[in-house]
Parts: structure tokens; C-alpha cells; sequence
């Protein structure tokens, strides 16, 4: 499945099979959805975007912890994607759920039943943080629901926060170092953002919580990226997906609808300095060619990365140019 990339076709549970109530979280508000579709409602949504023309779509359950569910109903929300499946339609199905909703047994009876992808709701690997955040499980329950899904031949995904309650840089750090000596498939970085009607609003009110800033946002997720990147994990998300109705309940905290870009184009600025950097005192003119799909990452947002570059050397002459031979993910550059 790491292979290619798949349409998912998202079915939100919203908040079922999870009695614990994370400070950060209000589901509505991020998902947009309040209501718990039946069997019927799912198969009649998923026949509304699966047919052979999407033998690469991937069904993904969403929203709650979807261990947490009495096994029967497991098995009726798998039994209804599984035909999908079955028929062609898709070429699999995922699920997110909590670390300590996930065993052994757990992870066994996903794969019998046509699960290929678990991602893990981990956040943080540091126990404090996570008792702050009412998350209601610990570090240790990582590496044991991870071993699981490995054991069982599932992909593992992991998705991590930056800027929870009591959480540092320092913290953050260690978090993304733990995660990687769990060696995942991939994982998913979101800021921590205070959302209407949950816990957050009310300790944020409180002077209680202070959020992340933007640009402090974008450089701790940017550090992770690298660590990540430089370890072959891929980073599959950064920040929430857009949507009104996380927009129209926002109060505060690092959000952008481009988040992604944001980090991007942060690591992209900061290879081009290394490289003016290290280039001889007399630099007058720099040049560098990219991937034509990273072209806007490169340039920054309204070319501010244009712009400071241009502030790395007075008089210096700056351009980056797209290129179709050089690899994604390559830069190339001309010093005069």
C-alpha cells in the first residue's frame, strides 16, 4: 500500500469507542460530523465513492478509537468495508484507535479481517504530558501496541502533537526520537490548537494554556520532519485538513491552512542558506534549480524565502528555477 498513492474514502466514528475526553479534542469541530453512521448509512456512502474505477481507494475508519468498539460491531463496519474490498472496489482498509486499546488479540483480529494500515493516536511519548493532555495511557503502551500490529504484519502509523499542555521543545524532541526508535511506516505531526466547547478553551481562559505561535510551530515540526525524513519515515501529514468547521471553531493556537507548505518551505530555506553559507565571501549571483512540484515550496509563500535569502548577503542576486531531470526532493545550484 506504501507504494501507491491511495484515494482514502474517510468513514468518521466520531468519538466512539474512546470514554476518555483529551483535553485538546472537540470531534465535531474537527471533523465537522456529530452523527455515528449505522451499517447501512456506511454502505450507502461508500457506494457513493468506490466502483472499479477506484481499485486503489483505501477505506479508513476515523474519528474515534475504533478498538474501543464491542467486537461485533467491529466486525459489522469490517464486513461492510471488506466487501468493497472483496468486489474490488478498494484495496484495503485502515483504522486509527488508542495505544492501550491495542493488543495482541486486538491486532490479530484485524488482519483476519482485511485491516492492513493501524494508526496510533500516540501524541506524546512522555508520560506527563500525556496525563496533562487526559490522554489515559502511558509511553510503555506505545511500544507494546506497536510490537502488536508489527507482529501481526500490519502497517503502523503513528501521529504525534506538538505544544500539549506542560510539553516543551526539549519534550517534543525526545517524543520524536522515542517514535523513531519504534521504527513506523509513517506519521502524522499536528499543532495542538484550542478548539470551542473542549477542556483546552477552558484552561486556555484560564491563562492556564499558552499555544504554540505560528512560526515556533513551524520550526518544531520542521526539526521533526528532518529527523524523521533522515530516518526514511515518511511524513504522510502536517496540521489539521482544512475545513470551515474547524475554522469557525478555532479560538487559538498555530493554525494555517497551508501548515504543510509552511514546514516545507522552512527546510527548503534552510538548505538554500547552508548552501550560501558555505559559499566563497565574493558571492554575487546563487541560482538553484528544483523539482518543477517543489518549485512554490522553494520560493516560500509570496516568495518570502526569495526575500530572505536576499538578506543573507547584501547585494546578492537570488532565482530558484524548475527543472524536470532533477529528482524530487534534489536541489541543485549555480554560484557566481
Amino acid at each position: 500500500m506504501s507504494s501507491v498513492k491511495n484515494l482514502i474514502v474517510p468513514v468518521f466514528i466520531t468519538h466512539r469507542g474512546c470514554p476518555h475526553q483529551c483535553v485538546f479534542c472537540n470531534q465535531e469541530k474537527i471533523t465537522g460530523l456529530v452523527h455515528v453512521p449505522t451499517l447501512d448509512e456506511v454502505r450507502e456512502y461508500l457506494s457513493k465513492h468506490l466502483s472499479h474505477d477506484t481499485p486503489h481507494a483505501v477505506i479508513a475508519f476515523y474519528g474515534g478509537s475504533f478498538t474501543g468498539l464491542p467486537e461485533p460491531e467491529q466486525e459489522g463496519y469490517l464486513a461492510a468495508a471488506g466487501d468493497f474490498v472483496a468486489r474490488g472496489f478498494a484495496s484495503g482498509i485502515r483504522l486509527s484507535t488508542r495505544p492501550d486499546y491495542m493488543d495482541t488479540g486486538k491486532a490479530t483480529f484485524l488482519k483476519r479481517h482485511g485491516v492492513k494500515v493501524v494508526e496510533l493516536g500516540v501524541q506524546s511519548m512522555d508520560d506527563a504530558v500525556l496525563k496533562a493532555s487526559g490522554r489515559g495511557h502511558a509511553g510503555a503502551d506505545v511500544h507494546r501496541a506497536s510490537g502488536a500490529i508489527r507482529a501481526a504484519g500490519l502497517e503502523l502509523g503513528i501521529q504525534l502533537m506538538a505544544g500539549l499542555p506542560t510539553d516543551t521543545p526539549e519534550i517534543f524532541h525526545d517524543s520524536v526520537e522515542a517514535v523513531i526508535s519504534i521504527r513506523p511506516d509513517f506519521v502524522r505531526i499536528y499543532p495542538t490548537l484550542v478548539v470551542k466547547n473542549s477542556p483546552l478553551e477552558t484552561l486556555w481562559r484560564r491563562g492556564e494554556y499558552v499555544p504554540l505561535g505560528l512560526d515556533e510551530a513551524v520550526s518544531l515540526c520542521a526539526d521533526a520532519v528532518k529527523r524523521f525524513r533522515a530516518e526514511g519515515i515518511r511524513v504522510v501529514r502536517l496540521g489539521l485538513q482544512p475545513s470551515r468547521e474547524l475554522e469557525d471553531g478555532l479560538l487559538a493556537g498555530p493554525y494555517h491552512p497551508a501548515f504543510g507548505h509552511l514546514v516545507d518551505s522552512l527546510i527548503a530555506l534552510e538548505r538554500m542558506k547552508a548552501a550560501i553559507n558555505d559559499a566563497a565571501p565574493g558571492l554575487t549571483e546563487a541560482v538553484f534549480v528544483v523539482n518543477p512540484s517543489e518549485l512554490s515550496v522553494y520560493k516560500g509563500i509570496k516568495g518570502e524565502n526569495i526575500e530572505k535569502l536576499r538578506a543573507c548577503r547584501e547585494g546578492l542576486s537570488i532565482a530558484v528555477r524548475p527543472d524536470g531531470m532533477v529528482e524530487k526532493g534534489g536541489l541543485t545550484h549555480t554560484f557566481k
